[in-house]
C-alpha cells in the first residue's frame, strides 16, 4: 500500500519523506488556506521534496475552466496530479486532461456510482472520503469494499486513494480490504507506530537493563 500524506506543511511532509513513508502528498484548498502559503509556491515545493504524485486541486467548478486550471498547475512540475471534483464537469475535465497524459485524482467520491464513472473517464485516482460518510453514520469502509469489487471485476487501471482518513482503524481496513494507496494527515500516519504493550515493554527492558549497571557506549 502506499503512503500518501494529506498536508500542506512542509516540515511535516519531510519529516516523514525521511523516513521513508511519503509516496505522495495530497493537499486541496482548505489545507492551502491552513499553511498560509501561496498554492504555487507552496506545491512546487512540496514537488521538489517527494518524488511521488503531489495532488493539487482545481477550483472552478466548469469544465472548460478546469482544463484551463489543471493545465496551468501540471505546469508546476512532472509529478503533479491535477485534483478534480466528481461532478460532471469534472468528469469532462478528467477525460480531456488524462487525454492529454496528465495525472488526475478525482476527489469527493461518495458512491461505488460514482466511481465507476471516474475509472471510465480514465482517472488516475478515485478518492473516496471516508470519515466524512461515518459522519453520518455510514460506514465508509463499505464503499472502499465496493469500489474495490467493481474496479476489480472489470480490470480499471485507476488507483483506490483512500481519503478523509480519521484513524489507524480507517488505515487497517484500508489495508485489509486492498485500497491502493491512502492518504491521511501526519499525526495518523505517526499513531500507525504506537501500541501500549510496546510502550510497556521497553519501560520493562529499560527497568531491567539499569538494574545490571551496564552500559553499551
Amino acid at each position: 500500500m502506499k503512503f500518501f500524506v494529506d498536508t500542506a506543511e512542509i516540515d511535516a511532509i519531510a519529516e516523514l519523506n525521511d523516513l521513508g513513508m511519503v509516496d505522495g502528498v495530497t493537499t486541496n484548498p482548505s489545507l492551502i488556506l491552513k499553511s498560509g502559503r501561496d498554492i504555487l509556491e507552496v506545491t512546487k515545493e512540496i514537488c521538489d521534496l517527494v518524488d511521488g504524485p503531489v495532488s493539487a486541486e482545481v477550483v472552478a467548478t466548469k469544465a472548460d475552466a478546469m482544463i484551463a486550471e489543471g493545465r496551468k498547475l501540471a505546469e508546476i512540475a512532472e509529478n503533479i496530479t491535477i485534483k478534480l471534483p466528481l461532478t460532471w464537469d469534472g468528469l469532462k475535465a478528467c477525460k480531456e486532461l488524462t487525454g492529454d497524459g496528465h495525472m488526475v485524482n478525482v476527489t469527493l467520491c461518495f458512491s461505488a456510482n460514482q466511481a465507476l464513472l471516474a475509472a471510465k473517464a480514465g482517472a488516475t485516482f478515485i478518492s473516496p472520503f471516508i470519515g466524512r460518510l461515518d459522519d453520518i453514520n455510514l460506514d465508509g469502509m463499505d464503499l472502499i469494499e465496493d469500489i474495490r469489487t467493481i474496479y476489480d471485476n472489470y480490470h480499471f487501471e485507476t488507483q483506490i486513494l483512500a481519503a478523509s482518513i480519521r484513524s489507524v482503524n480507517h488505515v487497517l481496513e484500508s489495508a485489509r480490504i486492498g485500497a491502493d494507496v491512502i492518504t491521511a494527515p501526519p499525526d495518523v500516519i505517526k499513531k500507525l507506530a504506537f501500541h501500549p504493550l510496546t510502550d510497556k515493554g521497553l519501560d520493562q527492558f529499560l527497568s531491567d537493563w539499569a538494574k545490571t549497571g551496564q552500559k553499551i557506549l
